[in-house]
């Protein structure tokens, strides 16, 4: 599938990336932060509250994977909310929500406790989740927006290695303090998120549909650089896409009794989408929620969440066996996973968001064959209790050579990294662009429940499988997973790369380009 080029608009004119929109996309993102941190944080931070709580297995996985699955209750109500009082107001309540989660976990004098401010930390992350793509991919001009949106998994990935710097910065503090103020660190991100909701403007496209079309106007000339026949080409996109460009006339003012008349005539936003998107989708918005959620299926399925949250514990079993030497080779990783996403970043809106996908999606199959060969060849076989493996002698001499470490270091860094500059993106690129302006805020919520369902689906089982069948075979079953994602990739997905949010709705409603567009809006006229 390949999305066939429609006239130029005014989006698609080469121009420097505007100040305000990144400041803007930036603060919003920052949101992204609060996932990536908790990951990264936590995966050091079970080491100590494991032990300080005294925590089984099982609990053990349903404190890491918890904050997953009820951050789709998040996903969902964030969604609704967004339609409802907009992208601001979401943003901020998820700082709020986050905080408080990050405040009852530093503080959690038990088990139940500690699982309490997980579950309140997950509708955070579920809100935040939603809430980021979208917002930016609403401010941003379509030749820029691959690279903002994927500021969401950039953000994503400064959180974790943020999360692992802390716990190896920490990890001499007696067990009992130095995991509390792990997890306590994590309500600066929040704070700083709430502060930078105070500067940031609301998302055009939402204003335009709840009847604000000045102000709309006002934030499309000031994400255009000043550029006023920019930002009226870009209104007049706005209005086509919902309906109302053939029901105004273009040349008047957007502040007009008569243009906002005509505005009350659509649908508010968030009317019927659930029946639109579940009940009755039409043959279009069938095919955008079978890119989409297969798409964030597989980008958790690959077991990313495994590697980055249980990486301190497969080192252990690889060879490194000092807790400082555990959040030292993490920490690798995170550096890993954090560098090669500006790869992406860069790459997106002059490659294209395919063939990064497959191409990530190659080499993320390949580490993972990698790591669960090299498990095989340390002959590491499942044992009881809460140690996940063990090692025989001639593992151990070659874990004590270096060999053994190396190789699964060197392994995972690699299955991080090419996680990073494809997957990890264009995941969140893809879906803030392809749905119509009326669902997208609940579809893309749609699209974290997925995403957050199978990501807690990973991290609550990751240690019961490798149980059941070791290490080497759970890197091979997330391996082949990700082997079908490739031929899924091929076939199903189209390139998105420099097309108007417009565009791309009448892509998938089966009309290859845009029609011609109104003539743009005039600026209003000063009165003397």
């Amino acid at each position: 599938m390949e999305l066939e080029s429609s006239k130029p608009s005014a989006e698609q004119k080469p121009a420097k990336i505007g100040k305000y929109v990144m400041l803007c996309t930036i603060i919003a993102t920052v949101s992204s932060t609060l996932l990536g941190y908790d990951i990264g944080v936590m995966s050091g931070a079970l080491l100590f509250v494991s032990q300080d709580l005294d925590l089984n297995l099982v609990q053990q996985e349903i404190v890491v994977g918890s904050l997953n699955l009820i951050s789709i209750v998040g996903g969902a109500m964030a969604g609704r909310l967004s339609d409802w009082k907009g992208r601001r107001l979401t943003m901020a309540i998820a700082a709020a929500i986050f905080f408080a989660g990050a405040a009852i976990m530093a503080g959690s004098p038990s088990f139940p406790v500690l699982l309490l401010g997980r579950l309140v930390a997950g509708i955070g992350v579920g809100f935040a989740l939603m809430i980021a793509p979208v917002y930016s991919a609403e401010l941003s001009p379509a030749r820029i927006r691959g690279s903002l949106v994927s500021l969401t998994e950039v953000f994503i990935n400064f959180g974790i290695l943020l999360g692992y710097v802390v716990s190896f910065a920490l990890e001499g503090l007696p067990a009992t303090y130095n995991w509390r103020l792990m997890l306590g660190i994590g309500m600066l991100p929040a704070l700083l998120l709430a502060a930078g909701v105070l500067v940031m403007p609301e998302s055009p496209r939402w204003l335009v549909t709840q009847r604000r079309t000045s102000d709309a106007r006002a934030i499309l000339i000031k994400t255009s650089n000043g550029d006023i026949s920019e930002a009226n080409i870009r209104l007049s996109e706005i209005l086509q896409t919902i309906g109302f460009a053939d029901s105004v006339d273009p040349t008047k003012d957007p502040t007009t009794e008569e243009y906002d008349n005509a505005l009350g005539k659509a649908k508010k936003q968030g009317e019927g989408v659930w029946r639109e998107l579940l009940i009755s989708p039409s043959p279009a918005m069938r095919r955008m929620l079978l890119c989409a959620l297969g798409l964030h299926f597989f980008q958790q399925a690959c077991g990313i969440d495994a590697a980055v949250y249980y990486s301190p514990v497969v080192f252990g079993e690889a060879g490194v066996h000092s807790k400082l030497g555990k959040l030292g080779a993490t920490v690798g990783v995170g550096f890993c996973k954090f560098s090669f996403i500006f790869i992406a970043t860069f790459l997106l809106d002059h490659v294209g968001r395919k063939p990064l996908l497959i191409t990530s999606a190659v080499g993320v199959t390949l580490s993972l064959f990698t790591v669960g060969t090299a498990f095989i060849l340390l002959k590491i076989n499942t044992t009881e209790g809460d140690t996940l493996v063990s090692v025989n002698t001639a593992a151990r001499h070659a874990a004590a050579s270096g060999v053994g470490a190396g190789v699964t270091i060197f392994a995972i860094c690699a299955y991080v990294a090419l996680f990073s500059i494809g997957f990890g993106p264009v995941a969140w690129v893809f879906v803030s662009e392809i749905f119509p302006l009326r669902v997208r805020a609940q579809a893309v919520g749609l699209c974290v429940v997925t995403n957050r369902l199978i990501s807690g689906t990973v991290a609550l089982t990751f240690l019961s499988i490798s149980q059941a069948i070791t290490p080497a075979g759970t890197f091979f079953l997330y391996g082949s997973i990700v082997f079908v994602s490739i031929i899924f990739f091929a076939v199903f997905m189209p390139e998105t790369k420099g097309k108007t949010l417009e565009e791309l709705a009448l892509f998938f409603e089966g009309r290859r380009s845009a029609p011609q567009l109104p003539p743009p809006l005039s600026p209003p006229q000063k009165t003397s």
